[in-house]
């Protein structure tokens, strides 16, 4: 894949990615806030699958650009925890907190912890950021 090859696929994923988690951020809005917790389990449950569909976008570009074609169907934590483990170690802690907090407790769950939702949106840009058009 040559260099302008690579750069398309950031530019175009990476958008795609970033908004995403743009619709994330206006639906958890709407599920309100009181102290530290939000209000309405129902838009942080939506709110955290949006986030985490923009991190799946991200991890599949990224193993895109490394050489690794994209499996037909859906692909299971495990998929990407190995191929990412062979990869970038650093990245799989981002995706492991990522993906316990974003598609466990925030989105199966519903979590209510303001603090602990922020803090798997900020794994989920560390990915995201990854694959931004003048990285790598």
């Amino acid at each position: 894949m040559s260099i302008d090859e690579q750069k398309a696929i950031k530019e175009k994923h990476y958008s795609e990615a970033i908004r995403y988690m743009e619709n994330a951020k206006e639906t958890l809005q709407k599920a309100g806030k009181e102290d530290k917790y939000y209000n309405d389990r129902k838009y942080v449950r939506t709110a955290c699958g949006t986030a985490y569909n923009g991190v799946l976008i991200a991890l599949d570009t990224y193993l895109l650009l490394k050489g690794i074609e994209k499996t037909k169907g859906r692909k299971s934590i495990e998929y990407y925890q190995e191929h990412i483990s062979k990869i970038d170690k650093k990245l799989l802690k981002h995706l492991t907190i990522a993906y316990e907090i974003l598609h466990l407790f925030g989105y199966y769950d519903g979590a209510l912890s303001a603090i602990v939702i922020k803090e798997g949106f900020n794994e989920a840009y560390e990915i995201i950021n990854q694959i931004k058009p003048d990285s790598n």
